[in-house]
């Protein structure tokens, strides 16, 4: 360090802040570290590091991946978390954990220092033997009592008041909702859904709206069956909110072959839609779009900073989300 110090024309301690993201250090003067341990050959000994400083510095974000696919908004969220990580000096691995039994085996190793929870449920278990393992960790997303807890989450109440603005200025008056079905008891409370569904019934009861709840599976062959039994079963729906990311495509698939156009019969917004998919439906959907990469690196700077200091306070963030508009809306016939 002393050699990359010299060579840069910094202090020791300058280095030691760059190598180990204790400190923000100014872009010019950690590019001269970097270039400096780049022409040294110098590499960081992460062992060494972690034997010293009792600490890993690998933060791991637990995905339930049996239950659940890693669309492009978690997808958005994990490499984000993963840019963020780096920035402050910390690396992340992602855990596919899907029981709490297994978590406790992962945990038991000792390998991280603290852990990010992805798909909350309203009373999670995986809370509670974080809170017994006394383990730093952080949610990306919300339990119902959030007491002593941290978490960077959606607004979701906010995505659908967002929604239903835009449905209800074009005049739509009929306007369901199509939700993803995570499956099985153990997924009963999952945020997402669960908030989205009682924002949605509070909104439409405020607006005078006569609320139509559709659900599936997550893929798009079940968006597609959901999309015909709609328009089977409520032939006067205008509109459709959709938070079903992956059933996304088959659903306005399915919409088409049942003889209804996009917008001209039925405007379809996706709520929490990544950027990404915008355009993977034909034809494209408009969306109030997820703020997966603001969410990934909010929630690792949080879990960062209670790290590095524990007096550090909770974090506590709703995100907007953003209304992109592609065409796949208009006033209703």
């Amino acid at each position: 360090m002393q050699d990359v110090a010299d060579r840069a024309g910094v202090s020791l301690t300058t280095v030691s802040f760059v190598v180990n993201g204790t400190k923000r250090v100014a872009p010019s003067t950690r590019a001269r570290v970097e270039e400096a341990m780049a022409d040294l050959g110098y590499r960081r000994n992460v062992l060494a590091r972690a034997l010293a400083s009792r600490r890993s510095h690998i933060v791991a974000l637990v995905f339930p991946a049996l239950q659940h696919r890693l669309g492009s908004t978690a997808l958005s969220i994990v490499t984000a978390a993963a840019r963020a990580a780096t920035e402050r000096g910390f690396n992340v691995v992602l855990w596919p954990v899907d029981d709490v039994a297994q978590l406790d085996d992962y945990l038991s190793g000792g390998l991280v220092d603290g852990v990010l929870l992805m798909e909350v449920t309203a009373d999670d278990p995986r809370v509670a033997l974080l809170v017994e393992r006394d383990v730093h960790f952080g949610l990306v997303g919300r339990t119902d009592d959030t007491t002593g807890l941290s978490y960077v989450d959606m607004d979701f109440a906010g995505m659908v008041a967002t929604g239903l603005d835009h449905l209800t200025e074009l005049g739509h008056r009929r306007v369901a909702l199509f939700l993803g079905d995570p499956g099985g008891p153990a997924w009963s409370g999952y945020g997402p859904v669960a908030r989205t569904e009682q924002a949605y019934l509070a909104e439409a009861a405020r607006r005078g709206l006569d609320p139509v709840v559709v659900r599936s599976a997550q893929d798009p062959r079940s968006g597609r069956r959901a999309a015909t039994a709609l328009a089977e079963d409520h032939p006067d729906v205008t509109a459709v909110l959709v938070l079903n990311e992956l059933a996304l495509s088959g659903f306005v698939n399915g919409l088409v072959a049942a003889g209804r156009t996009v917008p001209d019969d039925v405007s379809v917004l996706g709520l929490a839609t990544s950027a990404a998919d915008l355009e993977t439906a034909d034809p494209a959907v408009s969306a109030v779009v997820a703020p997966g990469a603001e969410l990934g690196a909010r929630s690792v700077d949080g879990l960062v900073d209670r790290l590095t200091d524990p007096t550090a306070a909770p974090t506590h963030d709703l995100l907007p989300g953003t209304l992109r508009l592609v065409g796949s809306t208009a006033a209703p016939r």
